[in-house]
Formats: C-alpha cells, structure tokens, sequence
C-alpha cells in the first residue's frame, strides 16, 4: 500500500559473534599475547558463530510484530542489530529515529529509590524536567510497585526482579517510540500487569510506533501482535500474519 511508511529496513543482514578462547599451550602467556599483537595474526582459537544469516524484511509505522523462534535462534541478537547495539558483519539496517530496547536486564540503579530511577529514565528519553515531574507518578501506578506499600521511596536493590522489570517497562512505555523493541519484558508480574502491559503495547501502535516483541508467550504475541516472524538458527522461517506464523511454529515445536 502507498501509504505504508516504512520504520525499519533489514536488507540481507548478517551478525557474526566472534568467540574467544584458549589455543594451543602457552597461548595465552604474554610472550604469545604480544606476538599477535605485533604479527596481527588471530588467535587459533576465534570461534564465529554466525548468528543471523541474511535476514531481510521491511516493518511499518503502526505494526506490532512478534518474534518467535527456539532459543538461540537470533530473537535477541536481531533486536540489538535494529537498535545499533551490535554491527552487521554484512548487509544493512535501516531504523527511523532512534530505536528504543526494552530488555528485563535493562539498567537501573540499583542504590537508588525507584522514584529516582523513573526521573533518570525520563531523562535519558528526552524529557523535560517539568515532564518527568508530571509523568512519574502515573508511571509508578502503571508499574504497580506501590501495591503492597510505599516501594517507590525504597533503593532498587530491594525489589524482586518481577517489580523491578515491570518498573523498566513502565519507565519506557511512558514515552511514544518511533520503533520500540521488546525482549521479554512482559514475561515477568501477574496477569493484571500483562494485561495493562498488552494494552500499551496496542496504546504505541495507534501512535504510530513500530514495537518488536520477543516474548515465550505466544498468547501474548496473539494478543498484541497482528505480524510474527518466525527465526530458527539465524534464518527466518515464516513471515506473516501472526496466526498463520504461531501455527507453522507450533506445529514444528510438536514434532
């Protein structure tokens, strides 16, 4: 369709990790260390996994789209790639704006009261100190930390990892993203969280954001998103409407 705006380009990427390790004996004395350095030759014991192998795809302003895969399949290292976190080896990525990852171990401080965190947050996405003064109290009831006592004054260190993502979340779901990655962020909390998490997720798309969700629900991807990618062992399997896609993958987690 003519109006369709595309927000993120994957033309034939490819992401090697390259891993290092022990070679032969006394390599790793400093003798050997400084003769590679000297040399310029690699070790012989560089391991590359190749971890995306020539992906391609166009996703659109206004699309929720799912990712689903075994694990180690590339979910994670494909939402690094989009949000420039990791170099493509070959191959190009295009994103409007800059894209924005949301992981359940994104960085918070931990000595610092989660109030604190929400300004820091607000901050670091471009708010005006008037706006975090605004926001930060919805932000803590949409994360729900408060519910079972005045947790927001407390330093991070003392929340569960369930209160502590639901936090990260909240944090990020309080600005609107060009295209916003997601990668199982919305496992972790209770159901009522799920929900109000879902339902921002569907708040960013008529907003005319792109969101990428990686999540080990395929009911939450049913729920949230209307396209799913399918990615196994780097490649992409099945591209499409989210059901069509949950089926195939399905049926192959089956056999």
């Amino acid at each position: 369709m003519a109006d369709r705006v595309p927000t993120v380009i994957v033309d034939d990427a490819h992401v090697v990790y390259r891993v290092y390790g022990s070679a032969a004996a006394g390599s790793k004395t400093p003798v050997a260390s400084l003769k590679r350095l000297v040399t310029g030759k690699k070790s012989a014991a560089v391991r590359e996994v190749h971890a995306i192998k020539g992906i391609s795809f166009i996703a659109y302003r206004g699309e929720a789209i799912g990712l689903v895969g075994s694990n180690g399949s590339g979910k994670s290292t494909l939402l690094r790639a989009v949000a420039g976190l990791l170099p493509t080896d070959r191959g190009h990525i295009y994103a409007a704006g800059q894209p924005s990852l949301l992981g359940v171990n994104a960085a918070l401080m931990n000595d610092l009261p989660g109030e604190r965190n929400v300004a820091l947050g607000c901050l670091a996405m471009g708010m005006t100190p008037a706006e975090v003064k605004a926001r930060t109290p919805e932000i803590i009831e949409f994360s729900g930390i408060n519910e079972r006592g005045d947790f927001s004054s407390l330093p991070m260190r003392t929340y569960s990892s369930g209160m502590q993502a639901r936090l990260r979340f909240s944090i990020a779901a309080a600005k609107k993203h060009d295209v916003l990655l997601i990668d199982e962020a919305l496992a972790t909390g209770d159901a009522k969280f799920r929900r109000r998490s879902e339902q921002r997720v569907r708040d960013l798309r008529a907003e005319a954001g792109t969101v990428f969700l990686v999540s080990h629900s395929e009911q939450s991807i049913r729920d949230t998103c209307e396209r799913a990618i399918w990615l196994e062992s780097g490649e992409i399997r099945s591209d499409g409407p989210t059901e069509d896609v949950l089926k195939e993958y399905e049926a192959y987690m089956r056999k």
